[in-house]
C-alpha cells in the first residue's frame, strides 16, 4: 500500500483549550490512484493534505508514505521527503512574477534528481505559445497549467492539490481536471485532490467525505468518469 494512515488527530491551539482538527483518521491509497478529499471548510481535508505532505505534523497516530513514516521524521527529513517525493499544486499558483512560464516551470526541475523533460511537460500542458510570457500575460487557466506543470517537473511520486480549481470558471476548471488526469494516467502519479467540489469524487478513483475531522464515507469508483463528463 502506497499510503496508510492510523488513528491520525491533530489539534490546535493551547493545552487548555485544544481545537481537534482531525479525530482519528484511518485510510490506505494504492499508488497510481487519484483520491478526492472532500467536505466544506473546516472539515480538516487540507490539515490532512498538508500532513502528507510533511508541511504539518499529527499529534498522533501513524502516516506511512511509500514505505517512510512520517511522524518519526525529522524537520530535516521532512524538507527532503518533500523535495524528492511530493509535488504541490495550490488554488492560487503562486507563480514568480518576474520569470517567465517556462522559467517557473523549470525551477521545480532544480529541486529533483530525476526532473522530466521540459519539452515534453510544456507540450502536455498546451503553453508552447504562452511558454516565453509572464505569467501577467496569460490566463488563470494557464497560470494554473504552469503551477502544475512546476509540480509535475519534479517526477514526484505523490502529487497534492489544495482545492487545484478553486480560482477557475467553469470551462476552464475542467480542463485543468482533465490535465489532472492525463498527468495520471501518462506518469502513474499518485494524485490526491483536497476540494469541496463533490463532482470531483467521479473522476477520481476512490474518495473520501471528511466531516467535523472525521471521515464519514468512503467510496471507490467501479466507473471513473472522465473530467469532459463532470458537471456541477
Amino acid at each position: 500500500m502506497f499510503i496508510t494512515i492510523k488513528n491520525l488527530e491533530k489539534s490546535y491551539g493551547s493545552p487548555e483549550n485544544k481545537t481537534f482538527v482531525l479525530k482519528g483518521i484511518d485510510c490506505t491509497i494504492e499508488k497510481g490512484m487519484i483520491c478526492s478529499l472532500l467536505g466544506p471548510s473546516g472539515s480538516g481535508k487540507s490539515t490532512l493534505l498538508n500532513i502528507m505532505g510533511g508541511i504539518d505534523l499529527a499529534e498522533r497516530g501513524e502516516i506511512m508514505i511509500d514505505g517512510l513514516h512520517l511522524e518519526k521524521m525529522s524537520q530535516k527529513e521532512l524538507a527532503e521527503y518533500r523535495r524528492k517525493k511530493v509535488g504541490f499544486i495550490f488554488q492560487f499558483y503562486n507563480l514568480i512574477p518576474n520569470l517567465t512560464i517556462r522559467e517557473n516551470i523549470e525551477s521545480g526541475a532544480y529541486l529533483s534528481n530525476q526532473p522530466l523533460d521540459i519539452a515534453e511537460i510544456i507540450h502536455i500542458l498546451g503553453l508552447e505559445e504562452q511558454q516565453n510570457k509572464f505569467p501577467n500575460q496569460v490566463s488563470g487557466g494557464q497560470q494554473q497549467r504552469a503551477g502544475i506543470g512546476r509540480a509535475l517537473i519534479k517526477n514526484p511520486d505523490l502529487l497534492l492539490c489544495d482545492e487545484p480549481t478553486g480560482a477557475l470558471d467553469y470551462q476552464t476548471a475542467k480542463e485543468v481536471l482533465g490535465l489532472i488526469q492525463t498527468v495520471n494516467k501518462r506518469y502513474e502519479t499518485t494524485i490526491i485532490m483536497a476540494t469541496h467540489n463533490q463532482a470531483l469524487g467521479q473522476m477520481s478513483h476512490i474518495s473520501f467525505k471528511l466531516h467535523d475531522g472525521k471521515i464519514e464515507t468512503f467510496e471507490k469508483n467501479v466507473e471513473v468518469l472522465s473530467a469532459k463528463e463532470l458537471s456541477w
